[in-house]
């Protein structure tokens, strides 16, 4: 793998595995294709920008012919497809855009893979879907995690989407021999994170002494993976993945969402105990300044389709690839809070827009 085109590179979990791809291999090249949608930001790939083996593209994964374009002029042999719209309410909401980016935009995908390296008789390539866990549904409280092998049946739209999506990618292998492979996550979590999501948004709003809502009785199971040890895992289906499979990437960390809310609020109180300077950087963190963030809780309604639990079995993973997470719950928001903490400027561009003013200065 010398030449890698990352869709969605300039997203949450997209721009993170470039980091770690770039850290990791400096003598390979990566170009980054984002259409820069409200999800995306450039911001989140200046630590990389101005290497010289790396390249950002403003463009959509819909149009086939700038795939094919990219594919020859860089000689990709490695696509790992994160573009996607992610966010289960907005797909309540608007399901529209979810499915012409997170279907057609993938089927455009594998059509360019397919007319350059198959049709053009490129034999070593690899074509790497990103996907979730919610494509399986939901848990009971004492059903066994999900396996690669659990039957799909997503609740959201957003969950239909990835699921059509993978079945694509399954097709494309199985009709006309494309080397795929696809891995289906837990919750991400990490710097970068976009601020509607509940970490980052409980961490954000405890700064701005803001209502942090919990849908229903906020006893929802999600398993939580820190975004590094999801590119580490990409890693090693990319390196020592059969083409074909799927691998269950999770982070062996299981949490109500109400406990999280409540371990955030413990940690930025904690943080702002012991760091004075917090109090008058964060004038609006009153709650958090007097060691009670935790009365910024409320509960709101349920969302429609809510799924009750997610858990991930790994072990497929742990068994053919050798993966373990590294961090754990505790550890990796710990290191997440510490980053929202000290990148204020970031989540504050995300928040009041300027970073899409910004970009479109860029690229209008």
């Amino acid at each position: 793998m010398k030449s890698l085109l990352v869709t969605g590179g300039a997203g949450f979990i997209g721009a993170n595995f470039v980091h770690y791809w770039l850290n990791q291999y400096p003598d390979h090249k990566v170009v980054v294709l984002d259409a820069l949608t409200y999800a995306g930001n450039l911001a989140n790939l200046e630590p990389v920008n101005g290497l010289p083996n790396f390249e950002f593209v403003h463009g959509d994964i819909l149009h086939t012919d700038l795939i094919v374009e990219l594919l020859k002029h860089h000689a990709v042999d490695t696509i790992v497809h994160f573009a996607a719209e992610s966010h289960v309410d907005r797909s309540i909401t608007g399901p529209d855009a979810f499915l012409e980016t997170n279907i057609m935009g993938t089927h455009s995908l594998l059509k360019a893979a397919k007319q350059v390296w198959l049709d053009g008789g490129v034999v070593d390539h690899r074509f790497h879907h990103v996907s979730t866990d919610e494509v399986y549904g939901t848990l009971a409280e004492n059903d066994p995690p999900f396996t690669e092998t659990t039957a799909y049946a997503p609740n959201s739209p957003y969950a239909a989407s990835k699921a059509s999506s993978d079945h694509l990618v399954r097709a494309y292998q199985e009709t006309y021999g494309l080397n795929t492979t696809i891995s289906n996550c837990s919750n991400n979590y990490g710097p970068y994170h976009f601020p509607e999501k509940l970490i980052p948004l409980v961490i954000t709003n405890i700064l701005e002494d803001k209502p942090l809502p919990i849908y229903g009785d906020g006893k929802q199971v999600r398993d939580w993976l820190f975004v590094e040890d999801h590119a580490r895992g990409i890693e090693l289906v990319l390196n020592k993945g059969m083409v074909g499979e799927n691998y269950n990437i999770g982070g062996h960390n299981e949490w109500q969402n109400i406990d999280i809310v409540k371990l955030v609020c413990q940690l930025v109180n904690e943080a702002f105990s012991a760091d004075a300077e917090l109090a008058s950087r964060f004038p609006n963190a009153t709650k958090a300044a007097n060691g009670i963030a935790e009365e910024l809780i409320t509960f709101v309604k349920d969302r429609p389709g809510h799924d009750r639990r997610y858990a991930i079995d790994a072990a497929k993973s742990r068994r053919e690839l050798g993966y373990e997470p590294v961090e754990s719950f505790e550890t990796g928001i710990r290191k997440t809070l510490h980053w929202y903490l000290d990148n204020e400027v970031w989540w504050r561009g995300v928040m009041d827009g300027s970073y899409q003013d910004w970009m479109e200065r860029q690229y209008r």
